[in-house]
């Protein structure tokens, strides 16, 4: 009996590799995908080393899901699409705006997602994703630290009411 071509051997292990890894990879993302989705309050920013006031956090939302944003600050809205690259390290997230004060902008960031915290660091001068969770003086680094928003629920919904024999 003859052996197989070694070749055809390492070609056939790539391909049946690339199958198994591939949608590995791919899924990684979807946890984040759905994780990440949600309200969000800053809880501490930095832009340039220097912290953000109080008073303008206390003006900023954000809102994720299903590859969308939509962020308020100071009364303004502006709203895009995101991306996430779970595989990367540290994560990657690229937030591209589609219509606001940033539509047309491109910012590479990095994120960091535990429990109902979210930390993102992004590059405001979209010129490359920062490979740390640090905001220094005299960049456009701007790191952010989001809380989740509690859904509230209302105590005056309706009780469902029963059929007859139910």
């Amino acid at each position: 009996m003859a052996l197989p071509n070694p070749l055809m051997m390492k070609s056939i292990l790539c391909l049946c590799l690339a199958v198994v890894v591939s949608p590995a990879a791919f899924a990684a993302d979807l946890p984040d995908a759905k994780t990440i989705a949600g309200n969000w309050t800053p809880i501490k920013a930095e832009l340039g080393g220097q912290p953000l006031p109080d008073a303008v956090m206390k003006t900023i939302s954000l809102t994720l899901a299903d590859g969308k944003y939509e962020a308020m600050a100071e009364g303004r809205p502006d709203y895009g699409t995101y991306s996430l690259d779970a595989a990367a390290q540290p994560k990657g997230m690229t937030v591209t705006g589609t219509k606001g004060p940033n539509q047309g902008k491109t910012f590479p960031c990095i994120y960091e997602l535990n429990g109902d915290t979210l930390r993102i660091c992004y590059d405001l001068s979209g010129t490359k994703r920062p490979s740390e969770f640090k905001s220094v003086a005299g960049t456009q680094l701007y790191l952010v630290t989001y809380k989740r928003k509690k859904q509230l629920v209302s105590s005056n919904a309706p009780t469902p009411v029963k059929k007859p024999g139910e």
